[in-house]
């Protein structure tokens, strides 16, 4: 690497890091859900006739929202909703034609949808949020010439939806998980009792909750915090708003994971290490204030730390531990092979940097490691509940056993180094629906990372990934991660983006 690159890679890594200080909050793509729920909750706030046309906008040509297989189906309940609650109301400002016509759409695709067996991918709250809002779409259409009621999907019922909309108005502490989908209680929602703001104004770290809690009251002195903070989100995107935000302590930790563990040269801000350190309890850390901690958040912002020279005892995550493996939060339903591969990196760089606390951890790293490699698939890949792409768990899992999983792992990593040589595409990218930086990213990682590198044909194939990036200037991100809806923690993939510049140049400079 010439030091030109160096110099350019190093100063585009330290113009991101300094972006995480003066963007606390984060910096997280819009989604098409929550700007679909604002448009319903919020018509008095700022942006409206903005987020309006975002949903335009944003429709698919087959009339739905958001991506395939599965992912489309809550985008489409909540902007169809938020479309026929703007037409119900009769919001001025509005193209009616172009409303009715987005709407019909909607409406037709989702009848379809509905009707046949559909298979719904695992994400946060989606069991209440699809009950909640088909029957807001019924109350809309009840009574129209031509529109049926439209159905709950399979194994889906309004039960649980009643349930937690009862817990809600009997005033009994809402789980702070609970809070971030707190929109799915309705009217019930509204200045709900036992729910507080956090200090920054924010409900359950979600625009849609916090205005949901709301309701229609925006300007009323006892609520001035939420709605200032909800006018500071509208602006971010001038009008759309994210599916989850603060995210403060996940995008520090993933940035600087990265960047780190890829070898960037990176200056990191004092102040931001101390607050890392600060925001990790003895019940670890959430991803930002409003939301329950979790493992993955925990564990990432553990490793960062171990990377940066100032380790923190990891013992937090106990309170994660499950009989087998370490769940996201206590009681979660369903596991997650990315957490695991975090937490086994959190342990895994704790001991290297602290020996001493080997005989504590040791017997953990190893059970870890085993269960990370009976969940990976024949053809070497993993799949995870936290993001929709497999190269996204197939590096965190590759990466960790390669590092933290000892000999007996070596197998496992060159199996997922040969599944990732396999689905290359003709353009040099990868990624599950299309090709996008972000997967390349991680592809690249898993080939060029992994201490058995001696393959010329991962070489040959992350050089070929790294000219489809420049080709597309590593921009090309479209949402991949799991919450309400998908989104893209934009932060997050530029810094994979740049650790996987910075590898090849690396890779190209010892070849020679």
């Amino acid at each position: 690497m010439s030091i030109g690159e160096a110099a350019d890679i190093a100063t585009e890594a330290g113009d991101l890091v300094a972006s995480l200080m003066l963007r606390p909050w984060g910096q997280v793509s819009p989604s098409v859900y929550e700007t679909g729920r604002l448009v319903s909750l919020a018509p008095w706030l700022t942006g409206h006739l903005e987020r309006i046309d975002y949903l335009i906008r944003t429709q698919r040509q087959d009339g739905a929202w958001g991506a395939p297989d599965g992912y489309g189906v809550v985008p489409t309940l909540s902007a169809t909703e938020g479309i026929l609650s703007a037409l119900t109301r009769g919001d001025r400002g509005t193209n009616r034609e172009r409303l009715a016509d987005a709407a019909d759409r909607g409406l037709r695709v989702l009848a379809t949808w509905l009707s046949s067996p559909l298979e719904l991918p695992d994400m946060p709250a989606i069991e209440h949020i699809v009950p909640s809002l088909v029957a807001r779409i019924n109350q809309h259409v009840e009574g129209l010439p031509g529109r049926a009621p439209m159905p709950l999907p399979e194994a889906m019922s309004y039960d649980t939806l009643h349930a937690v909309r009862s817990w809600v108005k009997s005033g009994v502490e809402v789980p702070e998980k609970l809070l971030h989908a707190l929109e799915i209680a309705a009217e019930e929602a509204v200045d709900a009792p036992g729910i507080q703001p956090t200090p920054i104004g924010s409900v359950g770290a979600s625009p849609a909750a916090t205005a949901a809690w709301l309701g229609g009251r925006g300007g009323h002195d006892a609520h001035e915090w939420a709605h200032r903070h909800l006018e500071a989100v509208v602006r971010l995107h001038n009008g759309p708003v994210p599916v989850g935000l603060p995210i403060t302590v996940f995008e520090r930790g993933w940035v600087l994971s990265w960047l780190l563990r890829a070898g960037v040269p990176v200056d990191v801000p004092p102040e931001m290490v101390t607050d890392i350190r600060a925001a990790i309890g003895p019940a670890g850390t959430p991803a930002g204030a409003g939301l329950p901690a979790d493992a993955d958040t925990t564990s990432v912002a553990l490793y960062a730390l171990g990377l940066l020279g100032a380790p923190h005892e990891p013992g937090s995550l106990w309170g994660f531990r499950s009989s087998t493996h370490f769940s996201t939060w206590p009681g979660e339903q369903g596991e997650s092979v990315s957490v695991n591969a975090h937490v086994l990196d959190a342990f895994g760089e704790y001991v290297r940097r602290r020996p001493a606390a080997a005989p504590h951890y040791d017997e953990t790293i190893a059970e870890l490691a085993a269960w990370i490699r009976d969940r990976q698939r024949p053809d070497g890949s993993w799949t995870d509940r936290w993001h929709a792409s497999p190269y996204y768990a197939t590096v965190s899992c590759a990466l960790a056993l390669d590092d933290f999983g000892g000999d007996v792992s070596q197998e496992a990593v060159r199996a997922a180094a040969e599944w990732t040589l396999g689905t290359q595409r003709p353009d040099g990218s990868w990624g599950r629906w299309e090709g996008t930086a972000e997967e390349t990213a991680y592809a690249m990682q898993i080939l060029l990372l992994p201490r058995d590198r001696t393959d010329p044909g991962r070489l040959r194939a992350a050089d070929r990934g790294h000219e489809y990036l420049e080709r597309t200037t590593g921009d090309d991100h479209p949402p991949l991660w799991h919450d309400k809806d998908l989104y893209v923690p934009l932060a997050v993939t530029h810094a994979a983006v740049i650790a996987s510049s910075y590898l090849i140049r690396q890779a190209r400079a010892q070849a020679v």
